[in-house]
């Protein structure tokens, strides 16, 4: 079984790698991009049975920093 965590800074906090990558995206000649935000996916590899409650929990607890960050479980 696997899943896949998205996760993404909430809304309204500054991230400076989208805008870096932005700015650079803006020097490559690339026009109209107004605006980046970076996150990261994390797959997870799971044994058989387990739910997305506790894929929830890992999140919870290590794999996001809910103060800053959000996220989403895809389970398959």
């Amino acid at each position: 079984m696997k899943a896949r965590v998205h996760v993404m800074l909430k809304s309204g906090v500054l991230d400076p790698q989208g805008e870096a990558v932005r700015h650079a995206l803006g020097s490559l000649g690339f026009e109209g991009v107004n605006g980046v935000r970076q996150g990261k996916v994390i797959e997870l590899d799971l044994a058989d049975g387990t739910d997305e409650a506790t894929v929830t929990e890992m999140c919870e607890k290590l794999l996001a920093n809910t103060v800053i960050e959000s996220y989403s479980v895809e389970m398959a």
